[in-house]
């Protein structure tokens, strides 16, 4: 009997390098994509276990689940700095910081 390949196998190892890659994009992006990749992996992890004998792709799943939990801590990390930065400085202040990087270094 052949094996079946574990259904969103693939699709939880590229939600995992989504949330890593999208971490600078104010972490929200890639917060939402790490956090289905968990639950993805989470059920494809419970029907692997059922019978592991039917399914491949495997380590996929268990690679896309350890990089979807780096994504999302690494996207809360920034999240919570984006919100210490606005709550610190403000948007103005932000923006203030730009212009004078952007006359700093000629840009």
């Amino acid at each position: 009997m052949d094996k079946q390949k574990l259904p969103n196998s693939t699709l939880i190892l590229v939600f995992g390098i989504i949330s890593i890659v999208t971490c600078c994009c104010y972490g929200v992006i890639g917060l939402i994509f790490g956090v289905i990749a968990l639950v993805l992996a989470k059920k494809a992890t419970n029907l692997y276990l059922e019978s592991p004998e039917q399914y491949s792709g495997y380590q996929n799943v268990k690679t896309g689940k350890i990089l979807a939990i780096i994504g999302v801590i690494l996207n809360v990390i920034y999240l919570g700095y984006v919100v210490w930065l606005f709550s610190t400085i403000g948007y103005s202040g932000i923006q203030d910081l730009q212009e004078e990087m952007l006359r700093e270094y000629g840009m």
